[in-house]
C-alpha cells in the first residue's frame, strides 16, 4: 500500500466518524435545551441509530457486494448526510426534526460498512495495517467534541451548529469518498440470501452453550450503554460540569489507551476476565454518575468518562474477537454480522425506548431531573448481567476450540 493510498484511508476514516461524534455526543442536550423535548422525545430520536443500524446490512450486502462501487455508494450517502444535517438545524421543533434524523442514520449507518470496506480492499496485511488507519476514526471524534468544548457551544445554547458542523464535513468526505480507491462489488453475478445479508446463517452457534450465553449478554449490556448515549451530555450539563462534550473527549483517549493494551490484558486475563470486567465497568461508570457532581465529586464524573476504554474495549473488542475465534472459518462474516445486529440493533434499540420513559419519570422541574436515580437503573441492569455472566458462561469451549469447526444446521435461505 503506498504512502498516498494510507493518507485517503486515513483521512476517510477520520471525517466518517468526526461527521458522528460533531452531534451525536451533544444531541441530546440541544433537543432538550433548544427543541425542548422530553425523555421519551430524545430516546426515540436515538432510536434512530438501532433502525439505521438494522438496515445497513441490506444497503452494504445487496448494493455494495453485488452492484455498486463501495466508494461510490459512501459518496453519494455522505452528500445527502449533508442535506439532512443541514436540514436538523433549522427544524423548529421536535416534529420536523425527527424525520430528517431518522432519515440522516438510515443513510448513514450503512457508511461505517463502507468505509472499512474500502479501507481492508487496499490492505495486503490487515491485522497490522488496519489499526493504524481505524485510530484516525477515533481522533476524529475526539476533535469533534474538543471543538466543541473549544467554541463553547453547550453553554452558549448553540449546538445547531454542531449540525452544521457536521454537514459540511459530510459535504468533504462525500466529494472526496470519488477520489478513493477503487471497490468493486465482490460478489457482481452471484446469489445473496438473507441470511449472509443479516448474518443469521450463523444463528447455529447458539446451540453451543457459551456461545448462547456471551450472545445474550452482549444484547443485555447494549441497555445500560444506550442510557450513556442517550443522557450522558445532558446531565453533565445539568450538574454543572464546564465543556462537557470535550471532556467526553477523555473516553476515547481511555479507549485509545486501553486498546493498545488489550494484547497484555488478553493472554494474561482470558476470554471470560475480559467480558467481565467489561461488564464491571459499566456499573462503576454508572456508580460514579450517580453519586458524583461539579463539587467535591467532581473526580467521579471524570471516572465515569474515563472508564469508557475498559466499558468499550473489553467487552466489545473482546467480544469480536472471541466471535470470530469462536465462528470458525466457514461463520466468521456472518457471525459478526449477526452480533452487531443483535447488539448496535435489538439491544440498542430496547436501551432506547426504556431510557426516555425512565428520564422523564425521575424529572423533578423544567430542566431538573432525579440523575442518581436515573443513573443507578442502568448500572443495576449491568450489574445483574455480569452476574448471570459469571453463572452461567463456560471459557473451557472457547480455549479447546478446533479452528474451522462446523455447524451443519444452517437457516433457511431466501436468495436475492
Amino acid at each position: 500500500m503506498t504512502a498516498g493510498i494510507r493518507i485517503k484511508l486515513s483521512l476517510m476514516m477520520f471525517l466518517e466518524f468526526f461527521i458522528w461524534g460533531a452531534w451525536f455526543v451533544t444531541m441530546g442536550t440541544y433537543l432538550m435545551t433548544n427543541l425542548h423535548a422530553t425523555g421519551v422525545q430524545n430516546a426515540s430520536a436515538y432510536v434512530t441509530q438501532a433502525f439505521g443500524a438494522i438496515l445497513a446490512p441490506f444497503v452494504v450486502g445487496l448494493i455494495a457486494d453485488k452492484y455498486v462501487s463501495a466508494q461510490k455508494i459512501l459518496g453519494v450517502l455522505h452528500l445527502g448526510g449533508a442535506a439532512l444535517m443541514y436540514y436538523c438545524t433549522v427544524a423548529g421543533n421536535f416534529t420536523q426534526f425527527y424525520p430528517g434524523i431518522l432519515l440522516y442514520m438510515i443513510i448513514y449507518m450503512p457508511t461505517i460498512a463502507l468505509a472499512n470496506s474500502v479501507a481492508f480492499r487496499q490492505l495486503t496485511n490487515p491485522n497490522k495495517e488496519f489499526p493504524f488507519i481505524r485510530v484516525f476514526g477515533t481522533l476524529g471524534w475526539m476533535v469533534a467534541g474538543l471543538l466543541i468544548g473549544w467554541f463553547n457551544w453547550e453553554h452558549k445554547g448553540s449546538l445547531a451548529l454542531t449540525f452544521q458542523m457536521a454537514a459540511i464535513a459530510s459535504l468533504i468526505l462525500g466529494l472526496f469518498s470519488f477520489a478513493l480507491p477503487d471497490t468493486p462489488p465482490a460478489k457482481r453475478g452471484q446469489k445473496v440470501t438473507v441470511g449472509e445479508i443479516m448474518g443469521i446463517e450463523a444463528i447455529g452457534l447458539l446451540k453451543r452453550r457459551s456461545f448462547l450465553v456471551f450472545f445474550l449478554a452482549s444484547v443485555a449490556i447494549c441497555i445500560p450503554l444506550a442510557f450513556y448515549y442517550n443522557f450522558t451530555n445532558p446531565f453533565l450539563n445539568e450538574v454543572g460540569m464546564k465543556k462537557a462534550a470535550g471532556i467526553q473527549s477523555l473516553g476515547q483517549f481511555s479507549e485509545l489507551f486501553f486498546m493498545a493494551a488489550m494484547p497484555f490484558f488478553f493472554v494474561r486475563l482470558g476470554v471470560k476476565k475480559m467480558l467481565a470486567i467489561g461488564m464491571l465497568a459499566w456499573g462503576l461508570r454508572y456508580l460514579f454518575f450517580a453519586y458524583g457532581d461539579a463539587g467535591n465529586n467532581y473526580w467521579m464524573l471524570i471516572a465515569g468518562i474515563a472508564l469508557h476504554g475498559i466499558c468499550y474495549d473489553f467487552f466489545f473488542v473482546t467480544g469480536q474477537i472471541y466471535t470470530e475465534n469462536h465462528a470458525g472459518e466457514r461463520f466468521k462474516s456472518s457471525a459478526q454480522g449477526f452480533i452487531t445486529l443483535a447488539t448496535y440493533g435489538v439491544g440498542m434499540l430496547v436501551g432506547y425506548i426504556i431510557s426516555g420513559p425512565i428520564v422523564d419519570h425521575w424529572r423533578t422541574g423544567e430542566s431538573s431531573h432525579n440523575w442518581q436515580t436515573i443513573w443507578l437503573i442502568p448500572g443495576g441492569i449491568a450489574v445483574v448481567v455480569l452476574i448471570l455472566f459469571l453463572l452461567f458462561f463456560r471459557d473451557k469451549e472457547h480455549t479447546e476450540m478446533r479452528p474451522g469447526l462446523d455447524i451443519e444446521e444452517p437457516s433457511p435461505q431466501i436468495e436475492i
